[in-house]
């Protein structure tokens, strides 16, 4: 697989503050890779160094394994979480000065932004100012202002903050056909449901330090036990006594049975006690939502499994 980015060694710190410690991951064309972690863990701050807007204390970035350091910054599209657009200029002067800081030609940049206007519902807004649209709207524009100048290299942090459900779903097959014309994409956002949808791999950082990386199948295989919820009117300590059983979460008439890693569902299920007041089962693997709060709560989950390491 063609390797676009390459991160190796990455380490920072601020005054005597270690924010990241020997982080390794790469990126390859065509591919979604997520970057998570709970606030504080360090993803800005790589992403930052990727950027080229910190220096890193130790290691490297690296761009098509080019010799120099970096990316090259009309290679590269960003959406950063905190939005940035001049309110009192008109959307289509705004991305044509974005293609132009990218070297991009103008009047392919036009072009290009009445299509991608026409494709997010956007169409006669050239001429109206920044600050007269919706924050759904202006999350648009700045996502087009992003990819404007067909980037090899697209950094997503938190894309679908202020989008409704409709936009969401707008932006999420735009990005995968981005990667389907061979654009290499890092995504970080907090939500799991569209990352687990969304991305080929992950990489998860805690505390400065790389925890999980590897493709999604990797990461379930690994982390992503059984679970069986089980609606009815159960005493906690008959659940926890069962085969296979590692914990047991109750709410109401609700009971979560979390099993261990070798369980065979099939079998499991025939050995379930006859005297259990079972409304309703079902029984699928734990999601990728509850392996990242497992992991930022510094539950026993990572401890156990270790680092799971892309091949």
């Amino acid at each position: 697989m063609n390797e676009v980015l390459s991160v190796k060694g990455l380490g920072k710190s601020f005054k005597n503050t270690r924010v990241v410690k020997n982080i390794d991951f790469d990126v390859h064309k065509g591919e979604i890779m997520a970057v998570l972690g709970p606030n504080g863990a360090g993803k800005s701050t790589t992403i930052r160094s990727i950027m080229g807007i910190l220096l890193p204390d130790e290691g490297s970035v690296t761009f098509h394994n080019h010799d120099q350091d970096g990316v090259p910054r009309h290679k590269i599209g960003y959406l950063p979480e905190e939005r940035g657009l001049y309110k009192k200029v008109k959307v289509m002067d705004i991305l044509l000065y974005f293609a132009e800081l990218k070297d991009y030609p103008l009047d392919r940049a036009k072009e290009r932004a009445l299509e991608y206007l026409k494709k997010f519902d956007l169409e006669g807004k050239e001429n109206v100012s920044v600050d007269e649209l919706s924050k759904g709207m202006g999350q648009k524009v700045q996502f087009i202002g992003s990819v404007i100048h067909e980037p090899e290299l697209l950094i997503l942090d938190e894309p679908f903050s202020g989008l409704d459900p409709v936009s969401q779903e707008v932006f999420k097959q735009e990005i995968k056909d981005l990667a389907k014309k061979g654009t290499a994409i890092l995504l970080s956002s907090h939500q799991m449901n569209l990352v687990e949808e969304m991305c080929d791999r992950l990489f998860l950082i805690h505390r400065g330090q790389k925890v999980v990386y590897g493709s999604m199948d990797e990461v379930k295989e690994q982390y992503a036990n059984f679970k069986c919820t089980i609606h009815g009117d159960n005493d906690r300590s008959m659940l926890e006594k069962i085969d296979q059983v590692e914990r047991v979460e109750q709410k109401d008439d609700i009971s979560i049975l979390y099993l261990s890693s070798d369980v065979v569902v099939s079998d499991w299920i025939k050995q379930l006690p006859s005297n259990l007041d079972i409304q309703e089962l079902s029984v699928d693997r734990i999601s990728l939502h509850e392996i990242f709060v497992d992991i930022a709560t510094d539950r026993s989950l990572a401890q156990e499994a270790g680092v799971v390491d892309a091949k």
